[in-house]
């Protein structure tokens, strides 16, 4: 399919470190595919598994828009910012690396795994003074239609980051249909199938696969099964 990328969920990178599971839709640590080191701004898509009691230490970051979005259970984080905060479910998280940050994120749970979503954006200012921002979004408001999670406006609903991007996720019921329209011309959309199945554009798509497409000004996404999907649209050039 023309102006399409297609990354089935069995050809992602892995990483077992006992205490983490990982897997890498784009090239990240010792995992490099010369073809998958990016889909436009969009850089990191790390899909974790935590084990209990365990984390990350502290590693700093610099020039990069961080999100994590915890799929189960949750995630204690630290930064050299101050900030000491948990991160659940149905949680956004965003920090702005800019001129640099340090930060340590741990599962402080001792009976249950975390499992979560990293991703990474390359910005479009380099050097900002670096920022955090942590929100709890409603759930319900994704029930067979789409929830804006990120956008570029600190007005808008979700978190912000500094990128002409913007995050959705939907929960839908089977045999359900929805539009996607692009926010702005030259963005393509990176679609992430969290649970079910679901066909955009004519291509059919499982569990766990991504799926980039661009040079388009909608989605047009229909369920096969009861499904859960995060659109990602980002600049192709930025």
């Amino acid at each position: 399919m023309k102006n399409t990328v297609l990354h089935k969920a069995d050809t992602r990178g892995h990483a077992d470190h006992g205490w983490l599971k990982a897997n890498f839709s784009f090239s990240f640590g010792s995992w490099y595919n010369p073809e998958r080191v990016q889909f436009g701004a969009l850089r990191v898509l790390n899909d974790d598994i935590i084990g209990e009691g365990m984390g990350f230490g502290t590693h700093p970051h610099d020039n990069m828009e961080i999100i994590t979005i915890p799929l189960e259970g949750d995630l204690a984080h630290k930064d050299s910012m101050g900030n000491a905060a948990t991160i659940k479910n149905g949680d956004v998280q965003v920090m702005s690396a800019g001129t640099g940050i340090q930060h340590s994120e741990f599962n402080p749970n001792a009976n249950l795994k975390t499992k979560s979503l990293q991703i990474w954006v390359f910005p479009n200012k380099r050097d900002v003074t670096p920022r955090y921002q942590q929100i709890s979004l409603n759930k319900e408001d994704r029930h067979n239609k789409l929830q804006q999670i990120l956008s570029p406006n600190s007005e808008d609903d979700g978190v912000w980051i500094h990128q002409d991007a913007w995050f959705h996720l939907g929960k839908f019921d089977k045999d359900s249909s929805i539009t996607y329209d692009l926010k702005k011309e030259e963005n393509g959309v990176y679609a992430f199938i969290l649970s079910g199945s679901v066909t955009i554009n004519g291509q059919e798509l499982e569990t766990r696969d991504g799926f980039g497409i661009w040079d388009v000004n909608s989605l047009e996404i229909k369920m096969t099964t009861d499904a859960e999907i995060l659109l990602m649209e980002v600049p192709m050039k930025y």
